[in-house]
């Protein structure tokens, strides 16, 4: 993994992190919640996968 790489994965996972703390504010039930970070995982994989074949 190159260092730009590193950076963007420790950045992705702080936002997802930024999201779950937003769902508890909200009060989101567990399977909406669930569902929805599902999602936004699947959305950071691409841009990973992404970054990965263009780098």
């Amino acid at each position: 993994m190159s260092e730009h790489q590193i950076v963007s994965l420790i950045l992705l996972t702080g936002f997802l992190i930024l999201i779950a703390a937003g769902f508890g504010t909200r009060n989101v039930s567990w399977r909406k919640g669930l569902f929805m970070a599902g999602a936004w995982a699947g959305i950071f994989a691409i841009v990973i996968l992404v970054i990965d074949i263009v780098s």
